[in-house]
């Protein structure tokens, strides 16, 4: 059993960490990480494979995560992207960039690019509605079936896809709203964006 423990550990933990960075921010994912984990271990015997393994993993983590975004003491720091454009901020430095002509460094400026827009895209993610920021990690960004998701709610099929078809709606509308409509319209840089929101 402790073996189980250890291989369950090392093959989802960073998956889960990552999960609870997209649900709660950096600040508090590590120690949420190890909190799962602690529950893991502890409900471990329990575990009777009634459910795939990473979705009961999935569902211990998702409600430690819903449990931290509703606790008090919870302060989760969001950068405002509509006020304070992150790729705007960075201008001057991308056309530093510009001076090297070189495929490396427009390279570079793409991944610089691309990082920033996801950087803010969660922020936008974040801004949503508990219940339709869970169900938008743990589909477009974790890749999990309606199915899967709807076992980890404890909800319908077609609950998740209500969800789902209402956060990329409000999403969709919040990117064109701040950020215009180049980010969702012939994007290069982030052609996963339009499985989001197109």
């Amino acid at each position: 059993e402790a073996l189980a423990f250890e291989q369950i550990y090392t093959a989802y933990r960073a998956k889960i960490y990552r999960f609870l960075v997209r649900m709660v921010g950096d600040y508090d994912a590590e120690d949420l990480t190890q909190e799962v984990f602690v529950r893991v271990s502890q409900a471990l015997e329990t575990f009777r494979g009634e459910a795939e393994l990473s979705t009961w993993l999935y569902r211990i983590a998702t409600n430690a995560a819903i449990d931290c975004l509703r606790s008090p003491s919870f302060h989760r720091i969001v950068q405002d992207c509509a006020t304070n454009p992150t790729i705007d901020d960075e201008a001057s430095e991308i056309d530093g960039m510009n001076a090297w002509t070189s495929e490396k460094a427009i390279m570079v400026e793409q991944q610089v690019y691309r990082q920033e827009m996801n950087e803010c895209i969660l922020n936008f993610v974040n801004s949503l509605p508990e219940a339709y920021r869970t169900v938008l990690v743990l589909s477009e960004f974790e890749d999990l079936s309606n199915s899967a998701i709807a076992e980890i709610l404890g909800v319908s099929v077609n609950t998740v896809k209500i969800r789902l078809h209402r956060a990329r709606a409000r999403l969709k509308e919040l990117l064109a709203t701040h950020c215009g409509s180049e980010w969702i319209d012939g994007n290069e840089f982030l052609p996963e964006l339009k499985r989001i929101v197109g």
